[in-house]
């Protein structure tokens, strides 16, 4: 059998195999037992987007459970009687997979699966399955299955099978007719060695990247926010690109970068990277940390918000704790500027609203105010432009220049190294230009042009 007839034999049969039945469990506790905390989300929010991620994957969503706890069980994290009454309905429902909407210990994920005769996965195994089904590029899929090794090396070592799988994510599922390989702590840690390695000459290649992009150089932008903000959606509008974007939780996960032209013909590179999203497992964010470098390396951050989310503000919250975590001051409002997106999916009165909070915004510790925009419709992305070609260019330089009509030579090159902001051809033929550079690049222009004093900051 050739290797073509194979996979279409595969891909038949993951087509034929029933999908796997699925019930979310929200185990929350009650207003006495949590601690209270600015960003907390209320039960409701928070099964809300537990179940956003199980839709996330192929499994079909029998129904969800909310269970409100007065404190946590050491043995099954759940009470007794939750327990039994959740066994009894996984049975009469025939459910083959339970999520639990927390992080669960090895020893409480083993005595859940013991008692409710299921598959039991908690948020941070689901997100894993999410990111493994999600990985397009080969640099994602070594940083997800890194991260996955992590988290079943810190499950004991039960068994894992994306060593042989005939379908995606990284075999919390399972999939029909895989074969499943009992391994032990050094089989694995000798796993992620490699993977380090390979990781490592990512963040060597892309560091090269950086490094050529730094010669051009075009200022680098990076999107960043909460899945499902609508970053990729407003990376479309502002690039023409056609990335994919979707109304669903990590609909895209490998970074893109594309050239942008701003309004007065500056360029950038607009970078999109992965979506944050609470309680982000430490292993996934140490495994993007080669991706997200982009962020770290970038002139402007751009931080887009779902305005429209009932609870954008713990998102923010949420996204903030994990830019930290990275290493960037997300009070810094020199670099960091909010987008607030979604515009198009409030009423009049909530986007007046919305217009006065942006104004208040602004004038707490000197931050940017705050821009309303709709990546859907296009409302408000001018003005976003404006601002990202203000915020670059706060540092630039602008020199005045004056070229003989024969250099063409010089002319080729201010547009290649320079932003040009005006240009005119006296009486005499001469050409007379504006051009705006930054600081690195300033040395050059007096050198090879002559000139004089110090250039004017841009304006």
């Amino acid at each position: 059998m050739s290797r073509e007839t194979r996979l279409e034999a595969e891909r038949q049969d993951i087509i034929r195999a029933p999908r796997t039945r699925a019930l979310v469990v929200g185990p929350y506790l009650n207003e006495k037992a949590r601690k209270p905390a600015a960003s907390e989300r209320s039960p409701a929010a928070k099964m809300e987007e537990a179940i956003g991620l199980a839709q996330a994957i192929d499994v079909d969503l029998v129904d969800h459970v909310m269970a409100t706890l007065s404190a946590l069980r050491p043995a099954t994290y759940l009470g007794k009687g939750k327990v039994e009454e959740l066994a009894t309905r996984v049975e009469a429902e025939d459910i083959d997979l339970v999520v639990m909407d927390c992080a669960l210990s090895p020893i409480q994920q083993r005595n859940l699966e013991k008692a409710l005769k299921a598959k039991v996965i908690d948020r941070t195994g689901l997100i894993l399955e999410i990111f493994g089904q999600r990985a397009r590029t080969r640099e994602g899929a070594l940083q997800v299955e890194h991260a996955h090794l992590a988290y079943q090396k810190s499950r004991l070592v039960r068994s894992w099978t994306h060593l042989e799988r005939q379908r995606g994510g990284f075999g919390f599922l399972g999939g029909p007719g895989e074969t499943q390989i009992e391994t032990d702590r050094r089989l694995i840690q000798e796993r992620m060695s490699r993977i380090e390695q390979d990781l490592e000459k990512v963040k060597r290649t892309r560091g090269l990247h950086r490094k050529s992009r730094r010669d051009v150089p075009y200022p680098v932008v990076a999107l960043v926010g909460y899945t499902n903000a609508g970053k990729s959606t407003l990376f479309n509008h502002l690039t023409r690109a056609d990335v994919l974007a979707q109304d669903m939780l990590f609909a895209t996960l490998d970074p893109t970068l594309r050239v942008v032209s701003l309004t007065h013909g500056a360029k950038i590179i607009l970078s999109d990277t992965v979506g944050f999203i609470s309680d982000l497992p430490v292993a996934l964010v140490s495994a993007f940390r080669a991706t997200l470098e982009e962020v770290l390396e970038a002139d402007l951050i751009l931080h887009v918000r779902d305005v429209s989310h009932e609870d954008a503000e713990a998102q923010r919250a949420d996204v903030q704790e994990i830019l930290s975590d990275l290493g960037v001051d997300p009070g810094d409002g020199r670099r960091i500027v909010e987008v607030w997106n979604k515009a198009d999916l409030l009423n009049e009165a909530q986007l007046e609203a919305a217009r006065g909070a942006a104004a208040r915004a602004s004038k707490q510790g000197g931050a940017t105010k705050p821009i309303i925009v709709s990546a859907l419709t296009g409302e408000g992305l001018a003005e976003l432009r404006e601002k990202i070609e203000e915020r670059l260019s706060a540092d630039r330089l602008t020199f005045e220049l004056t070229l003989a009509p024969e250099d063409g030579a010089s002319l080729h090159w201010l547009y290649e190294n320079a932003e040009v902001l005006r240009r005119s051809v006296g009486s005499d033929g001469a050409v007379h230009m504006q051009v705006r550079v930054g600081p690195e690049r300033a040395e050059s222009v007096r050198r090879k042009f002559g000139a004089e004093g110090p250039a004017q900051p841009a304006s």
